[in-house]
């Protein structure tokens, strides 16, 4: 099976590059939107981004320091940098090595600067939302620049896998990046509910952390069955036939 999260907004930018690091696939076109944003001065990534001034003046000197070609020191690993709710779920700090390995193959992190990631390709620091209004090199948007570039490679990787299942644990913001009509993959998507005075709900904050948690339920157990993933019952949570539509790939889970 093939994973699929979100990036976080909030950067641990301390930690060091793993010896067995990579770099990101498609660094060319991350170089090429770098190229783009650095005309921006740091008053307009802020009206840009929706950020404060301070967010903004510190975006804009990373983005002022990005440079292509990089060297694998010079960054971290993307899923050790990310932080937030999903990696708070993840609890990456917790995985060995074979852990580490198994994600590598596995899971596929959206990003808006570089397209995806694999947990262990190298990043320099940037915050560019999926979302965020820039039309690069003649583009609409970000979705039409990245949507064939992501497709080609989620599509690579699952003839690599072998596998025709694709778990969908990204928020919609970065899904739709995804052309799925295209995508040769069965989609699964876990959906994560709480109870209100006995109506299931989506909570925001809480579903963010359920996505990680459910991945890192994925990842350490090496599930490639996805009848598995009815077994998750992490922090509360239980497989909800009822509330779920299999046919449609969506799989719910409640807690109360």
């Amino acid at each position: 099976m093939l994973i699929v999260i979100s990036p976080a907004k909030t950067l641990k930018t301390d930690v060091r590059a793993l010896t067995n690091s990579t770099f990101p696939l498609m660094l060319k076109y991350s170089a090429l939107l770098v190229n783009e944003l650095k005309k921006y001065s740091s008053g307009e990534l802020s009206e840009l981004m929706k950020i404060s001034p301070k967010l903004a003046q510190l975006n804009h000197s990373r983005f002022q320091q990005w440079h292509y070609p990089y060297k694998l020191e010079e960054g971290n690993n993307a899923l050790l940098t990310f932080r937030g709710e999903v990696y708070n779920g993840l609890e990456v700090d917790s995985f060995s090595q074979e852990n580490l390995n198994y994600a590598q193959k596995h899971l596929i992190i959206l990003s808006g600067l570089y397209g995806v990631l694999r947990p262990l390709d190298v990043i320099l620091p940037y915050r560019l939302e999926m979302g965020t209004k820039i039309s690069p090199a003649g583009y609409k948007n970000l979705y039409e620049f990245w949507s064939d570039k992501i497709l080609n490679v989620l599509n690579n990787k699952l003839a690599e896998s072998d596998t025709n299942i694709l778990i969908n644990l990204a928020s919609q913001e970065y899904f739709k990046s995804i052309e799925t009509k295209k995508l040769n993959a069965e989609i699964i998507t876990p959906v994560f509910k709480e109870n209100k005075n006995g109506v299931y709900k989506v909570v925001s904050i809480y579903a963010k952390k359920a996505r990680g948690l459910m991945t890192r339920f994925i990842i350490k157990n090496k599930i490639n069955n996805p009848e598995k993933l009815m077994l998750f019952d992490e922090e509360g949570y239980y497989y909800n036939e009822k509330l779920s539509d299999k046919k449609k790939g969506n799989i719910v889970f409640t807690r109360n």
